[in-house]
């Protein structure tokens, strides 16, 4: 175990699940109660006082009644500039025999960040493989064993919501330990379902997949986090981002990002859509989106909600046809 770590990202459940495990491999079979000293920056002394300086003592009085011990600071993001210097000058001397875990709910520019031993990152990146690939390590740090079937359905099911993963973890551990499990073990345990990020349904379509497309569109509708109305206005802004930069002139992500007011990869993209579409199609794809959304608002009927799924069908009907053109219209190279 190094001397010291930090564990960094954006999702504060996320990162107090690994801290769990990151403490767990740092004391081993060690006594908690003679080695472990947990410490959370919001939190005061019996005196309203920091508790930065209980971390100090902690970190610098030698292990007793046990061989080294395990210094934790939660929420360290919460730390002042003088209580950062005062962790960073001991990381320059650690003391012997005793280890710092850091818990930063941030971004890995943080100063403690950058001084430790050893950094965890648990953001997970974009887009579906990343998220499967999130589920699988997260599944082999429990030690257990999930087919590729079940790892896809566990993805596709948390979305987004990629916290819930540690404790479906910790969960299947404790019923089936290490035992091979496939999609019908999984399923049982899976819950509602969780948010789909935008990206998904654009890569889709960026991809001319229609099948993807409609299966991601479902997707979101399945979740309760979007309505149909407010896939359309994602839509919406995506092919309207796409109508600024056609014809501009714009030859990068870095010119593109200033119109659109985005970070350049994710205006880079546009670009290319852009560039790949031609202004007749982002028109096409622009009074398509504009027609679906008269039809959301009144403008057509397919029926009620399933009694089975609770799902609105005129929703469900209007974005899978939307989604199916938009994917098509993707195929095939530029026409002006």
């Amino acid at each position: 175990m190094s001397s010291s770590v930090v564990v960094v990202g954006t999702d504060a459940t996320m990162v107090n699940d690994e801290l769990r495990r990151v403490i767990e491999s740092a004391l081993g079979d060690l006594d908690a109660s003679f080695a472990l000293q947990d410490f959370t920056v919001k939190d005061v002394t019996a005196a309203g006082e920091s508790v930065i300086a209980a971390v100090l003592e902690a970190l610098n009085t030698p292990p007793f009644l046990a061989p080294r011990r395990v210094v934790v600071v939660r929420d360290a993001q919460g730390l002042n500039a003088e209580e950062t210097a005062a962790l960073l000058t001991w990381l320059q001397r650690p003391a012997p025999d005793v280890a710092l875990v850091v818990g930063v709910v941030g971004a890995k520019s943080h100063k403690l960040v950058k001084a430790v031993q050893e950094v965890v990152e648990v953001n997970v990146a974009s887009g579906a493989r990343n998220r499967t690939a999130f589920v699988q390590e997260k599944m082999r740090s429990y030690n257990v064993t999930v087919d590729a079937g079940a790892a896809t359905m566990i993805s596709e099911r948390v979305g987004d919501d990629v916290a819930r993963v540690d404790s479906l973890a910790r969960l299947l551990a404790s019923i089936y330990g290490s035992a091979p499990l496939a999609r019908g073990h999984v399923e049982p345990y899976l819950g509602d379902a969780g948010g789909v990020p935008e990206w998904d349904l654009t890569d889709a379509l960026e991809s001319a997949d229609a099948t993807a497309a409609i299966t991601v569109a479902r997707r979101m509708l399945d979740s309760r986090g979007r309505a149909g109305v407010q896939i359309i206005f994602a839509l919406q802004r995506y092919y309207l981002r796409m109508a600024r930069l056609e014809g501009a002139g714009v030859s990068s992500g870095e010119e593109a990002a200033q119109i659109l007011g985005m970070n350049p990869f994710g205006a880079k993209k546009i670009l290319a859509m852009a560039n790949r579409l031609g202004a007749e199609r982002i028109a096409d794809a622009v009074h398509l989106i504009a027609a679906a959304d008269v039809d959301l608002k009144g403008g057509v009927s397919y029926g009620g909600k399933d009694l089975d799924t609770d799902q609105d069908l005129t929703d469900l009907t209007v974005i899978e046809v939307l989604v199916a053109r938009l994917a098509r219209l993707s195929a095939g190279p530029r026409r002006n």
